[in-house]
């Protein structure tokens, strides 16, 4: 059992990384990386999201839309579910969860609030966060796996664009060709990167 997780845990953190190796978030990896802090603020943003999104998305799609029904409508009876509508609750769920981040951070930290920017609200519709609840109901995964899944996920996510912004200040010390400046060095650094992080590919199955 203590395998099972740690192959969970291993495997989406550093194998398959949502940002690395699934290129999912690349906008926000690429937006809120050029500080050590704001990219800190938005991990803890991201963490928070996606763990809670996890949890009451799978609650929502195992006990009401993936629940068999028999509805009569103009006559007739609907039977099925309402799996159909889980990417638009799903939306609604993770909308509803930035909501709450960015309330907080407005009040608590107006600096890191006004240094994230757009790309706070725009975890809503962060692919990395909506990959995560949907990929938890595609595979029909429990509370518990759908939640440590979440936050590994989100853990992985935090790491890589730690990792990122961290080389990002360096390199703002750096000596960059003239034509590779910005988003130029910004992107073959990231490349670098992902190539270094396919060096874990053997450690799961």
């Amino acid at each position: 059992m203590t395998g099972e997780w740690l192959t969970i845990t291993i495997g989406i953190i550093l194998v398959n990384n949502f940002v690395l190796a699934q290129f999912l978030g690349i906008c926000p990896f690429l937006g809120v990386s050029r500080k050590l802090g704001p990219a800190i603020g938005m991990s803890g943003a991201v963490i928070f999201v996606m763990t809670l999104a996890s949890i009451i998305s799978s609650l929502i799609y195992t006990h009401i839309l993936n629940v068999g029904l028999s509805i009569p409508i103009f006559g007739h009876i609907f039977k099925g579910n309402l799996v159909f509508l889980q990417t638009l609750v799903f939306i609604a769920v993770i909308a509803s969860l930035v909501q709450i981040v960015e309330l907080a951070l407005q009040k608590l930290s107006p600096p890191l609030y006004s240094a994230l920017g757009v790309f706070l609200p725009l975890i809503t519709t962060n692919c990395a966060v909506m990959g995560c609840v949907l990929l938890n109901a595609t595979k029909n995964r429990s509370l518990i796996h759908s939640t440590v899944f979440g936050f590994c996920a989100s853990l992985g996510f935090s790491l890589a664009l730690i990792l990122f912004a961290s080389l990002r200040e360096k390199l703002d010390l750096a000596k960059v060709p003239k034509s590779m400046e910005g988003t130029a060095i910004a992107l073959i650094t990231a490349g670098i990167l992902a190539m270094g992080f396919m060096g874990f590919s053997g450690l799961t199955k």
